[in-house]
């Protein structure tokens, strides 16, 4: 009788054709991507007097790169050298630098500041102002009073650059003490520069009439209100008297048209250019203009002498 099949299952070896791999040689690292790489030690040699003070030296004018583009803005706008591209200055740096309307001005106004703070600093041991920003709320002081009121922002900033926010909390805190006189007159035409004063909102870069002039502040006449301003927040035009005179009537006419052209969109766009051109004249067009408008709405104005 034959014997039934066997049910156990045949035991096959676990091993497999692939050949083991190689024993490390006992002398490699364990992580075979780190690699000892012999390094000569470099003598790094100091730097001799005349390397810093180049150093010094380089870093000044990278510092005062704002100083060099008020001066060369100056020299552009007095000799007009952008009158082959462009009928104004302001039109020039718009298009060749992308400026707004006032930044050349506060530039230009930036280097003169910079050059009285130099006067009485050591440039090469001395902090002095890296940016137009800095030296904004000096614009408006006395030689004197911008050398005092930089000294002493630098000593709040613990002897290093303040910024412009140090410089112009040192400037009120010495109106509260002493009295600085105001710079501005009655019949002075400025431009306003609201800075952070909530009041001027939206009226950056209107022009107006100096109506009064208080210890700190100054009440402009514009085209389409009055204004209080402090001392920083007004540029004047520093215009002759003619000229002046030529703004204050200028005002005047726009006034009138403000108050009898109310909610009308065309007149308002030609007040507001005019009241934001800050120039002593107007164009042949925009006389015209301004006089078609003024007839439509029966206004008679005669120049005054």
């Amino acid at each position: 009788m034959n014997k039934p099949p066997s049910k156990r299952k045949r035991l096959t070896p676990t091993t497999t054709d692939k050949p083991k791999p190689a024993l490390k040689p006992a002398q490699e690292p364990e992580n075979p991507s780190a690699v000892t790489v012999d390094v000569d030690a470099v003598e790094v040699p100091e730097m001799t007097e005349e390397e810093q003070r180049d150093r010094l030296h380089l870093e000044r004018k990278v510092e005062s790169a704002f100083v060099e583009a008020g001066k060369a803005l100056k020299e552009l706008r007095d000799r007009r050298l952008y009158r082959s591209t462009h009928k104004t200055f302001e039109e020039y740096c718009k298009d060749r630098f992308g400026y707004s309307r006032r930044q050349p001005y506060l530039l230009m106004d930036a280097a003169v500041v910079f050059d009285n703070l130099k006067e009485k600093c050591d440039p090469m041991d001395h902090i002095l102002p890296t940016n137009e920003r800095q030296v904004r709320p000096l614009i408006n002081l006395k030689p004197s009073q911008q050398q005092k009121v930089w000294q002493q922002a630098v000593k709040e900033a613990g002897g290093k650059t303040p910024s412009g926010r140090i410089v112009q909390d040192v400037v009120d805190k010495i109106r509260d003490r002493t009295s600085v006189p105001n710079p501005y007159r009655v019949g002075e035409i400025c431009v306003l520069h609201p800075k952070d004063n909530p009041d001027l909102r939206g009226k950056s870069g209107y022009w107006g009439v100096v109506t009064h002039v208080g210890q700190y502040s100054c009440t402009i006449k514009c085209w389409d209100g009055d204004y209080i301003g402090k001392v920083e927040h007004l540029k004047s035009l520093e215009l002759l008297e003619d000229d002046c005179k030529f703004m204050q009537q200028l005002c005047e006419r726009l006034r009138r048209l403000h108050e009898v052209a109310v909610r009308d969109e065309a007149v308002d766009w030609l007040l507001q250019g005019l009241g934001k051109q800050a120039k002593p004249y107007l164009s042949a067009l925009q006389a015209k203009l301004l006089a078609a408008v003024e007839r439509e709405y029966s206004i008679e104005w005669k120049q005054k002498k």
